[in-house]
């Protein structure tokens, strides 16, 4: 371990008051709203990037003594290169992003709308193994409304990239609230996470549930009305 690495770890657990992250819970560390992303980030073109992930993962594979030559796994680089770019982490560029048209209400409609169980897959950022689970998002209309699928795509846009199940919350809520132009939103995620029923302590039974309560839902009455709408 070079000096200024040495110097970086020793900076770090200072700020976590002497304490390791393993101490803590990797879930509680380094969580901002948003995806830590560099600056250069779309440096390379997704081709480039499908490119340069083959190779990098070609040599994972042999560092852990996978035969390449075979017929099964000389294939896989590239298809997971392929996954990453195209498919679970496709949501890291903005160029994914959902474009989201709104109506006015023309019905009038101005009680809460509730999207329930939109399932989702998303991963990890501490591990690269999946989240699965299932969001729940509500809104009252202030004057627009959006088309329903347009809430699922919100979730899996958010969904795809490495995520922090409290962050993948708040993202979808704010970004909902910019869209629609109100403080009435609610978004609730109940997930399972595989870094801590396949690894670690293997408890296979427990889930995560997160929520996100604005405006008028941050009161006693309506987040008591948003339940007992998911209980049906």
């Amino acid at each position: 371990m070079n000096t200024e690495t040495l110097e970086v770890k020793k900076k770090n657990n200072h700020s976590l008051h002497g304490f390791s992250p393993e101490d803590i819970g990797e879930n509680h560390l380094y969580a901002g709203l948003e995806t830590p992303m560099k600056a250069d980030a779309f440096k390379l073109s997704d081709i480039e990037k499908k490119q340069r992930i083959a190779l990098l993962f070609e040599e994972i594979m042999e560092v852990m003594g996978l035969d390449l030559t075979d017929d099964s796994l000389k294939g896989t680089p590239e298809r997971v290169a392929k996954m990453y770019i195209d498919e679970i982490f496709s949501g890291l560029n903005p160029a994914n992003k959902p474009k989201i048209a709104l109506f006015d209400n023309k019905y009038q409609y101005n009680q809460m709308l509730v999207e329930k169980n939109i399932g989702f897959y998303s991963n990890c950022e501490h591990h690269f193994v999946p989240i699965i689970g299932k969001a729940h998002v509500a809104y009252i209309s202030s004057g627009k409304v959006i088309g329903l699928s347009k809430l699922n795509r919100i979730v899996q846009y958010y969904a795809k990239r490495p995520q922090v199940q409290e962050r993948l919350t708040n993202q979808i809520a704010e970004d909902l609230k910019h869209i629609l132009g109100t403080e009435d939103v609610a978004v609730i995620i109940d997930a399972k996470h595989l870094c801590v029923s396949s690894r670690g302590i293997k408890d296979e039974s427990s889930a995560t549930v997160t929520s996100y309560y604005g405006g008028k839902f941050n009161t006693a009455s309506k987040i008591a009305e948003l339940q007992n709408y998911l209980k049906n």
